[in-house]
This record gives C-alpha cells, structure tokens and sequence, in this order.
C-alpha cells in the first residue's frame, strides 16, 4: 500500500513539475520572441542608417540618389570625395588683389570617410538574421506641393524579412514602428520626408 502511495506521490510531482515548465515556457516565448524581435529591429535599424549615410555621400558627388546597391556598393568602396583646401581668405581684398589665394583639391576614400575600419561593405544590402535576403532600394524624384523637384530614396526591410526564421505563430502585433509601412524603413519614395526612418 505505501509502495502505491509513493508511486502516486512522485508520479504527481512529475506531472506538477511538467505543468510548471509547460506554463513557464507558454509564458516566456512570447517574452523571448519581444526581447529577439526588438534585437533585429535595432540591426535592421542600424544598418538602414548605413545605407541613407551612404546614399547622402552618392548624393553629395553625383546629385542624384541610386536605386542600385552595386552602384552604391561600388561606389563607397572606389570612389572618393573632392576636398578644396584653400590658403588665405577671399575676404582679404589685398590677397585676392596680390594672387595669395591658393586653392588644393585633395581626394579622400569615401569608405575610410563615413564608415569604420574594417566595415564589411558588402553587406550593405542584405537585412540582418536573413542569410542573404536583400532591402528594397529605390530612388527618384517626386515634385512638392510648392513645385519643388526633390531628390528621393528608400530602403526597407518587411516584417516578414526581419522575422525570417522565429516563431511565425508568435506574430501578433508586428507593426508597432511600422506606421503606413509594414516594415522598417528610411526614407520615402512616396513623399519628401529629409530620409526619415519610419522608426524615428
């Protein structure tokens, strides 16, 4: 008879046991998939502001943004940045009067310039925990309300893209940065927005 007792006893704290862990652990999924979810958002975040960083530089030599991450790739890792250094001031009537003015122009790497060293570059276009699913790119221009034609691009990496391999049956509410866009993104195809995140 205590032989069954103790049975039961220990068959009961096995089963009080398991049902702690399944409740424990049907409450800390959706706490971990939050904590994993706002971790790729922050790369997400992080690396979209890589790309308007190099998309202002394209715009500062060429006047125009790209639509093309081998054009933008291309152009962080080879071209380079005009830099006028100029002797004398061009307010000093008497050393403009005399030739004292003297102007260099000195060419400076466009990597070595806005990014780190050792930035790996060629990553630029894929979204962070997606092995190799590229952002969206496009570029143009739009015209304002004023009749202004401005320069425009966006970058953007859908929900579905970031969440790429998690638990898709924990996606409940994943629009929460999102705004119009269901995604992250910088910038705006659609409207002038002085390529603002849609986080920000």
């Amino acid at each position: 008879m205590k032989t069954v007792k103790y049975i039961v006893q220990i068959v009961l704290a096995g089963l009080i046991i398991v049902l702690f862990y399944l409740i424990y652990s049907g409450v800390m999924k959706p706490i971990n998939f939050e904590k994993e979810k706002d971790s790729r958002d922050a790369k997400v975040i992080e690396r979209l502001k890589d790309i308007r960083t190099a998309q202002v530089a394209y715009k500062s030599v060429y006047q125009k943004y790209t639509g093309s991450f081998d054009t933008l790739i291309n152009f962080v890792k080879t071209d380079s940045f005009p830099v006028v250094y100029a002797e004398g001031s061009e307010d000093d009537s008497l050393a403009v009067a005399k030739g004292l003015i003297v102007r260099r122009t000195f060419y400076v790497p466009v990597l070595d310039s806005i990014f780190p060293e050792g930035y790996p570059i060629d990553s630029l276009r894929f979204i962070p925990h997606t092995q190799g699913v590229p952002f969206s790119l496009q570029a143009g221009n739009i015209t304002t309300a004023s009749k202004v034609l401005v320069q425009v691009f966006e970058a953007g990496a859908l929900n579905f893209d970031i969440l790429n391999g998690m638990d898709r049956q924990l996606i409940i509410n994943l629009n929460d940065l999102a705004k119009d866009y269901k995604g992250i993104r910088v910038g705006n195809i659609q409207e002038a927005n002085n390529n603002a995140g849609n986080w920000e």
